[in-house]
């Protein structure tokens, strides 16, 4: 089926001929082509919806009738979309390095997925700071705290807690 292009096919693809084109015509007149182009624009939507709505329905009918042939009732169908999916296996490392490694890491990565939360670190640094005392493990960025702290000068060892 060929589509006939429209005379205002040009005026969507470009804003700025559009506008070009508006400021040749008087106010009244824009102001009707909006009016017009909001009754046609709404005429055209209530159309396609009529005609989605027309669509669902017969595919409904044709659902319905493949069901019936097939003696399958709609609630059937519910039965058998709630069965648990199966989760995919990990793959088991070959190599004997890679064995060792993966038992190495074993747990640590799925412990927040599992909802478990994951082991703490100890602290490293200790700072005492307007009367509060901060810890930190070492490990990310150092907090505000520590980080005005090593900024002003000092070492990270002389904050360090002595094992």
């Amino acid at each position: 089926m060929k589509v006939k292009t429209s005379a205002l096919a040009p005026f969507v693809k470009s804003t700025t001929m559009t506008r070009a084109e508006a400021r040749k015509l008087p106010v009244d007149d824009l102001e009707k082509l909006i009016a017009s182009l909001s009754r046609t624009l709404s005429s055209e939507k209530s159309k396609l919806e009529m005609k989605q709505a027309q669509e669902r329905t017969a595919t409904i009918r044709k659902v319905n009738a493949l069901l019936a042939e097939n003696g399958l009732q709609p609630k059937d169908l519910k039965k058998s979309s709630t069965k648990p999916k199966r989760k995919a296996k990990a793959k088991v490392p070959t190599n004997p390095k890679a064995k060792a490694a993966a038992a190495a890491t074993k747990g640590k990565r799925t412990a927040v997925k599992n909802g478990r939360k994951p082991s703490s670190v100890p602290p490293r640094y200790r700072l005492e700071f307007g009367g509060e005392e901060h810890l930190w493990s070492g490990r990310g960025r150092p907090p505000k705290v520590f980080k005005a702290y090593f900024d002003g000068g000092n070492s990270r060892e002389s904050c360090e807690i002595s094992a």
